[in-house]
């Protein structure tokens, strides 16, 4: 049996990144986690510090790491509006300056090295469903910029390194994603429901709740990360990954009402600005390149979510974003 890599995972305490950890460590790998603890928590990686193969480290990715590994999967950034609003010029320096320590250091080490990049480089976007060409309809200068334009900036940095430094780059753009150890407070539409509806507190929707989003179970992701990092160096992506299904935010609402048995109402509220209408991935490409698709569907992928709430809001959970420095 050959031996497994070093590999770094970056904003490795996250909803995401934990799982990711897991199932590198399921692989035989070694992994250390890097992770400021901004909108993550060390509870989400507890588990494994006893595990001899596993690493954590507190690090902000927007300073320099000097470390040896074989791959390197960037997730750093806070994902959901309420963690990346609270501090815009951070969110553009970690997406920006984060990609551009973690390049340097993959360059340096010649590892191979994956960005999590996000459908918000879609913007709101006039073709529907979004493949990879499409280039977006994005505001430059709106309230999501900072999460919205550093996504696309980093792309821009994977490439340019790739191209002048024969890199090896892989950049997958992930769609809305849900599951276990999502933040209880991160504003993301699937967490605020089921919070909402499990303190029976009315269910907040914006506008008439018509616009669409397309959820992919937690699960579900981390096999597309894992099969886009293992593809030749000739794939680099951009590649899609999320699910397909296609639910109005009134559908979502509707479901977790029924699957918590709350009775909570639905509530509308003004919609925001720059907030999507419509979000659907074009995912023909996940599945030429690394025969992917999503397997769990809404209603069977969010029983494991509710209950994980539930045992959180039982435990009393009072976790709430720490402010970073800014320099």
């Amino acid at each position: 049996m050959s031996l497994g890599k070093r590999v770094l995972v970056t904003g490795g305490a996250g909803f995401l990144g934990s799982q990711l950890c897991e199932r590198l460590l399921g692989q035989g790998h070694e992994v250390l986690c890097v992770d400021n603890f901004f909108s993550s928590t060390r509870r989400n990686v507890e588990h494994l510090i006893d595990n001899p193969r596993f690493e954590l480290m507190r690090h902000d990715v927007t300073f320099p790491l000097y470390v040896e590994v074989d791959e390197i999967f960037n997730l750093a950034c806070p994902a959901s509006p309420v963690h990346y609003q609270f501090d815009p010029v951070q969110t553009t320096k970690t997406s920006v300056i984060g990609a551009i320590n973690m390049l340097g250091l993959a360059k340096r080490v010649k590892a191979k090295i994956l960005q999590a990049s996000t459908s918000e480089v879609y913007g709101d976007p006039d073709i529907h469903p979004q493949p990879e060409a499409y280039w977006g309809n994005v505001n430059p200068i709106g309230f999501r910029s900072c999460y919205d334009e550093g996504k696309r900036c980093a792309e821009t940095l994977f490439f340019d390194y790739h191209r002048q430094h024969h890199l090896a780059i892989k950049v997958v753009r992930i769609f809305n994603t849900y599951g276990p150890r999502m933040h209880p407070h991160d504003g993301r539409v699937v967490s605020n429901f089921i919070v909402q509806a499990l303190k029976g507190e009315d269910i907040t929707i914006y506008g008439d709740g018509s616009q669409t989003r397309s959820f992919c179970y937690s699960e579900d992701l981390i096999e597309a990360m894992l099969r886009m990092m293992a593809t030749g160096d000739e794939v680099t992506g951009p590649v899609n990954i999320g699910n397909p299904g296609e639910f109005t935010i009134r559908q979502l609402a509707e479901l977790v009402i029924e699957l918590t048995g709350t009775k909570s109402k639905i509530v509308s509220q003004r919609l925001p600005s720059d907030d999507p209408k419509q979000r659907r991935p074009d995912i023909s490409q996940a599945r030429a390149l690394f025969d992917w698709e999503p397997r769990v569907q809404l209603r069977e992928g969010l029983v494991p979510t509710i209950a994980y709430f539930d045992r959180l809001l039982s435990g009393g959970d009072t976790f709430k974003p720490k402010r970073v420095g800014v320099m």
